[in-house]
Formats: structure tokens, C-alpha cells, sequence
């Protein structure tokens, strides 16, 4: 895979639970991160003392954030009323020439902020609520 253009990585919000996405506009920047924690399960008769790790347990997460500005109110007033229900919604990542992730997601953050002489920023942090799937583009 060669270099892609950041711009081509999109966030989608499943507004009303129909599986219809639409594109979270003006979102400038977007990360998605995956976790599993490790279940450890060593004890005095670990080979050589070395930590042992309970193959496929502990919890999975992932993580979604973005920042922008504000552009199109029909997304920017869904994510405000979706974060004070703390509602969760499916949501999906469009990675280009790698795939598309989708899943149930809370909003866990919704920060504003503004300069004087510039537009008003937000930033949105996002929590996997349920399993996640991975489609091939």
C-alpha cells in the first residue's frame, strides 16, 4: 500500500440506527486505536520465570477521536444530542486501501475551543461498545 491522502479517512456516524452513514464533516483530524489487555497467568513453574499470557483473553477495545471545525449542522447537532443522551450508535472508519471499520461506539468526549481571530475547533473521543468488524476495501 502506498501513501494515502489523510483526507481520505473518514468517519461515519450512523445517525438514527438505520445503517445509513453519513460523513462527520469538518473533522480535520481522525485516529482509530485497537487494545487488548493480556491475562497473565504465570506462576513459579513458568519456563524460566517468564511471564505467560492467557492465549485470546482479556478485553478488546477500540478507540475513535477526531477533531475539526464545525461545517454541516445536521452531523455537528447529531454528535451534541448523542453525547448528552450518551447514547451509542454504530459508527464506522473508512481507511483507504485497507478497510472499513465498523461497530458500536459512545461518545466519552466532546471538548470546544476557539482563538479570538479563528473558528471554533472540537474535538470527539469515542469508546467501542460491542464487537467490531473489519471489511476489505
Amino acid at each position: 500500500m502506498g501513501a494515502q491522502s489523510g483526507k481520505d479517512m473518514l468517519l461515519k456516524l450512523d445517525e438514527i440506527g438505520s445503517g445509513s452513514f453519513i460523513t462527520v464533516a469538518g473533522i480535520r483530524s481522525r485516529q482509530l486505536a485497537f487494545n487488548a489487555q493480556s491475562i497473565d497467568t504465570t506462576d513459579s513453574q513458568s519456563a524460566g520465570q517468564w511471564r505467560e499470557l492467557l492465549q485470546g483473553g482479556g478485553v478488546k477495545t477500540a478507540s475513535l477521536s477526531g477533531s475539526g471545525i464545525f461545517k454541516d449542522a445536521q452531523s455537528d447537532a447529531r454528535i451534541r444530542e448523542l453525547f448528552f443522551a450518551g447514547q451509542v450508535r454504530d459508527w464506522q472508519v473508512v481507511i483507504p486501501d485497507f478497510g472499513t471499520i465498523e461497530g458500536k461506539f459512545q461518545i466519552t468526549a466532546l471538548e470546544f475551543a476557539a482563538n479570538h481571530n479563528g473558528e471554533v475547533t472540537f474535538d470527539v473521543a469515542l469508546e467501542s461498545a460491542g464487537e467490531i468488524s473489519f471489511t476489505v476495501l
